[in-house]
């Protein structure tokens, strides 16, 4: 991986922020299933935790599985396989998250932002503008 960046997320940092903004976004979030959720609030954390750091990276949005599949286990997600978009392009990413036991909340997250996504890989992906 040529660009890398390392991040840790303290108890409920990233989430709380998002969510204390947007009351919908934890209803929306209670109404997933559980695996579903671990994943979509990991997706969201990291999201914004690379906005927050000083990467020149502003994402949109987060796949866990862009790639390949991540691992779960318990309230933890672990993928080296996942993709974030940021300006019309996609981007590498790889991601440990450990989210709270109702996974409304992550607990901690570790990243490494990888190479970019070659344009002419995107249909294999499943990735879009």
């Amino acid at each position: 991986m040529k660009a890398c960046v390392l991040g840790v997320i303290g108890t409920g940092l990233a989430l709380s922020s998002a969510m204390g903004a947007d009351a919908r976004l934890e209803a929306s979030l209670r109404r997933l299933e559980p695996e579903t959720r671990l994943e979509q609030v990991c997706d969201i954390a990291v999201m914004q935790r690379i906005k927050d750091d000083t990467s020149p990276y502003r994402p949109d949005k987060v796949l866990a599985g862009a790639i390949s599949e991540p691992r779960r286990s318990g309230d933890s997600i672990d993928t080296e396989g996942a993709a974030f978009r940021s300006g019309g392009h996609w981007y590498r990413l790889t991601f440990e998250c450990q989210a709270t036991p109702d996974r409304m909340r992550v607990l901690s997250l570790n990243y490494a932002i990888g190479d970019q996504i070659p344009e002419r890989d995107w249909e294999d992906y499943g990735l879009y503008p």
